[in-house]
């Protein structure tokens, strides 16, 4: 009987560790701000800016991460893209509070967003 594997390379193991550590530490971010707001900091190190700000650091993060495996054709960015260009065309249904949401986005994408139910 043969061991399993994932057939994983050591390389490709460490891109992935990459992107989950850093989808993991977005995590944290988006939980501190949905109890204690964007504008709020820690305040023992206040330096290290308010909690919008490392959020937006760690989600900069996640994209080089994304951006790494693509570039190693781990995956797919062409793909990656057809499924956002997807998600942005039927998440409206479900979003409830998100009318400037809406029409920002549609402003920034119009073409993703032509043809979209208001």
């Amino acid at each position: 009987m043969s061991e399993f594997s994932t057939g994983l390379s050591k390389s490709q193991i460490e891109r992935l560790s990459l992107l989950l550590e850093e989808l993991g530490e977005a995590q944290q971010w988006i939980g501190k701000i949905l109890r204690h707001g964007y504008d709020s900091y820690d305040p023992t190190n206040q330096r290290q800016g308010d909690n919008k700000q490392l959020l937006e650091k760690e989600l900069g993060d996640v994209l080089f991460a994304i951006e790494l495996l693509a570039a190693t054709d781990d995956l797919d960015e062409e793909l990656i893209d057809d499924h956002r260009i997807a998600k942005a065309r039927k998440v409206w249904q479900w979003l409830h509070h998100q009318g400037i949401g809406k029409k920002k986005y549609t402003e920034r994408h119009p073409s993703i967003m032509e043809g979209v139910q208001p």
